[in-house]
């Protein structure tokens, strides 16, 4: 068995205990050359916090341990298609690979929404559900001048 399905299966392994023990079926494995970083699910159940998907909750544990918000070289495993949230973060934590187990279309024949928020967000902001939408301050210089990081956070 490689080292990638070895991930995966202990990435789908954590998502069904999880969902077992009332949470919901998400599990991720962050690893770095080759050691694992974070062993995480999705604790939304626990904490009300709706970021707490298990994506959400690896990357801390791995920025944690490295003491870096910089996590690139590692690789996400994850037990479901990650949601926009999760991909957008792990993007803008330098993550540059990731692989998953269940489609997001596979996760909505159960119940979960994941494939129909992608298609949502690929709309215009104008006809999306929910309201968002600019209001620039006038004789405002953005905030983005004052910063010397160009990295996006």
């Amino acid at each position: 068995m490689s080292d990638h399905e070895t991930h995966i299966r202990d990435a789908v392994a954590l998502a069904r205990s999880n969902a077992e023990e009332g949470g919901s079926p998400y599990g991720a494995v962050i690893v770095r050359d080759g050691t694992v970083l974070a062993r995480s699910v999705n604790t939304v159940h626990r904490t009300n916090d709706p970021t707490d998907h298990a994506e959400m909750v690896g990357l801390r544990e791995a920025s944690r341990r490295l003491g870096s918000r910089d996590l690139a070289g590692c690789i996400v495993y994850a037990s479901g298609q990650p949601c926009p949230m999760c991909h957008a973060a792990m993007r803008l934590s330098g993550i540059r690979e990731g692989y998953f187990a269940y489609t997001a279309e596979e996760a909505d024949t159960y119940g979960l929404q994941t494939a129909g928020l992608y298609a949502e967000l690929c709309r215009l902001l104008s006809e999306q559900p929910m309201r968002l939408e600019q209001i620039r301050p006038t004789d405002e210089t953005p905030p983005y001048a004052v910063r010397r990081d160009r990295r996006p956070e």
